[in-house]
């Protein structure tokens, strides 16, 4: 069993946990009508989150902002890339979790929502409105602290046609827990091109600022970054299995063994140009002498 596929199946079990474990709290949330309860051992079959690499994700499907305006998916790509999180903004742990998590590794990361990429945390249950998508951005955007995120970062409603047309899309699976009138989910954020296809997925609540920062550059060709995030790129690559950057040996070692070249080569050049510099002072000695 490979630990990237564990972990994954860690995070959904607990998920599962979570939600059949935490009271109904008075709140109504969508199930459909008519349906009967889902047994609690198909649960975990529902909860998934698989990786759909290079899938191209439904561009007209259409969804409505936190300002209530009708806005398509398409709206959101064609020039940068995108960091795709699917939550709820009722969810009372593991979505807030996911999104503050988000939020505290873009700090670090010093490109800009809106100029460099742009956010898009999508509600999949059809209960949540505008409103309670604006106190959600509100909320992220409090812990951001990034001057002119909101310009950057989306948070959308849908209807259940349009929210399970792109939950499919990307490979993620969850269950209403009428125990708890909560959902159960999986847990992490997904990047994507400017195309609209995904790129790479990372799972959890804790996401490697070095690893984020590669895939929005991966993503986006190489139109943001730095040279050292193209030097980067070049000896790490996408492990899907794991989720992360991991090192390509060969390459590290082609790398460090210029960068030995170039300082050999430096400190050769340094000690020759020294040795030169006391020559031409001892002949310029003898030559005082001789006088």
């Amino acid at each position: 069993m490979k630990s990237g596929g564990h972990k994954t199946r860690v995070w959904l079990a607990a998920a599962v946990l979570l939600a059949v474990a935490l009271p109904a709290g008075g709140q109504s949330f969508y199930q459909p009508q008519g349906a009967a309860p889902a047994p609690k051992a198909s649960v975990l079959q529902q909860v998934t989150f698989e990786q759909r690499l290079n899938q191209q994700v439904p561009l007209d499907l259409t969804f409505r902002d936190e300002q209530g305006r009708t806005v398509t998916l398409g709206q959101y790509f064609g020039k940068r890339p995108v960091i795709l999180v699917l939550a709820y903004y009722r969810c009372p742990m593991l979505c807030p979790q996911v999104l503050y998590g988000l939020a505290g590794v873009l700090r670090v990361i010093d490109f800009q929502p809106g100029r460099d990429f742009e956010v898009l945390t999508v509600s999949f249950d059809p209960k949540d409105t505008p409103q309670t998508a604006a106190a959600e951005k509100e909320s992220v955007l409090a812990r951001y602290q990034r001057p002119g995120a909101e310009q950057g970062w989306h948070f959308l409603t849908g209807d259940p046609l349009a929210i399970t047309a792109l939950a499919k899309a990307a490979g993620f699976g969850y269950a209403y827990i009428p125990q708890s009138g909560q959902y159960a989910h999986a847990s992490g954020i997904m990047v994507l091109t400017p195309q609209g296809k995904l790129a790479q997925y990372f799972y959890g609540v804790d996401y490697p600022a070095r690893d984020v920062r590669l895939a929005l550059v991966q993503s986006s060709q190489n139109k943001i970054g730095t040279v050292v995030d193209q030097v980067l790129l070049y000896c790490y690559h996408y492990d899907p299995n794991t989720g992360r950057y991991g090192a390509l040996t060969m390459r590290l070692l082609r790398v460090g063994g210029l960068l030995t070249l170039l300082l050999l080569g430096t400190f050769i050049g340094l000690m020759v140009r020294a040795e030169h510099k006391r020559a031409a002072r001892a002949e310029a000695g003898r030559g005082g002498e001789s006088r």
